[in-house]
């Protein structure tokens, strides 16, 4: 991240934008379109007049949203598009010509949207505003070659509007590069653990969870630790957590006396989306929540294993095991552009039910 020091800071950089007004980013080329889904209101003022400012991704089939010669960093992402898309849309990133994505993540998930409905997020690198804008500040340096997609795995035609920024700059030695991997239970088998991340090689520093959980039993179900295994631990973690909920920031079920579960965004730390059960067909409560290691990044050398048990209360002196629908985002940076990761998303693994 930019840190406050450096605004004042004159460099040699030099700032780009690629959106469907500008495929290519290059100077001076914004606006010029002639055809695009703007064409039609805008036939009576014509060229310049927000004729291309969206796409369309016919259902099945992939999009590149940027690709761009280096070296750069990209500095932000805008993007909006329909809440049905969130769950059915996979966003990969690709950097240095790698043929494997480093970021192969749902849409909705990658910016803390999980479970396609919307929630407002105030965080340092993941902002989402009313009703749908999703906005990415993570910053993502490569020296030579960066490649943006978005697959439309969904029934349906999607319409995208997006804006990716970035600047034209010299990349300094030791830049890692931005890693984000997805995975999900549902349900979780009963007594295992749910991995976050697994089989990552190589030195970097992990920077952030989003977490989607949905509840199939009743009561408190926040009891599961966090637990990083770093550089070949083995049986037990170097560093273990004391609970979800102490995870993320918050304490004692997320529950403020007289209101229940309370939902809250803070620059690193949030849950800021909480969807109970209607009284008719929405029987489970579903959780989404983030914790970005921003200011406290966990570095590692050789290799990176997190996990996390879904652990409610049998009795009040008694954990139970649960068996809850679990997907999780993990995002960080490696000395390499790509290493092991997941099986790649599917609509029915994706899918929202």
């Amino acid at each position: 991240m930019t840190r406050i020091t450096d605004l004042a800071r004159i460099t040699g950089g030099r700032s780009r934008s690629i959106s469907p007004e500008n495929f290519t980013g290059d100077k001076g080329a914004g606006g010029a379109a002639t055809e695009g889904t703007g064409a039609h209101p805008a036939r009576d003022l014509g060229q310049g007049w927000k004729v291309s400012p969206s796409v369309d991704i016919p259902a099945g089939t992939g999009f590149t949203m940027a690709e761009i010669s280096g070296p750069a960093v990209i500095r932000h992402i805008w993007l909006t598009t329909d809440a049905k898309n969130w769950r059915s849309m996979v966003l990969r990133m690709y950097w240095e010509h790698d043929e494997q994505p480093a970021v192969e993540v749902p849409l909705g998930d990658f910016f803390c949207q999980g479970w396609g409905e919307f929630a407002q997020v105030n965080s340092i690198p993941i902002a989402v505003n009313p009703k749908g804008g999703f906005n990415s500040y993570w910053e993502m340096p490569f020296a030579e070659h960066a490649l943006l997609t978005l697959t439309n795995l969904g029934p349906e035609q999607a319409r995208v509007y997006y804006q990716v920024d970035y600047e034209l700059t010299e990349v300094p030695e030791g830049s890692g590069y931005l890693h984000a991997h997805w995975r999900r239970n549902n349900p979780l088998p009963y007594k295992e653990v749910h991995t976050v991340l697994e089989g990552v090689e190589g030195a970097g520093h992990y920077v952030g969870t989003y977490l989607a959980t949905g509840t199939h039993n009743s009561e408190w179900w926040g009891e599961g630790e966090f637990k990083f295994y770093l550089d070949g631990d083995e049986e037990f973690p170097t560093i273990c957590g004391t609970g979800t909920e102490d995870y993320f920031g918050g304490a004692w079920n997320f529950d403020l006396p007289g209101a229940g579960y309370t939902a809250y965004s803070t620059p690193y730390l949030g849950l800021p989306q909480i969807l109970r059960p209607d009284g008719l067909y929405r029987s489970q409560q579903r959780f989404g929540m983030y914790r970005w290691h921003i200011p406290d990044p966990l570095r590692f050398h050789e290799n990176l294993r997190i996990t996390v048990q879904a652990l409610g209360w049998r009795s009040l002196d008694r954990y139970l095991p649960l068996q809850d629908d679990m997907a999780s985002t993990a995002l960080f940076y490696l000395d390499r552009t790509s290493t092991h990761r997941p099986p790649e998303p599917d609509y029915d693994r994706m899918e929202v039910l």
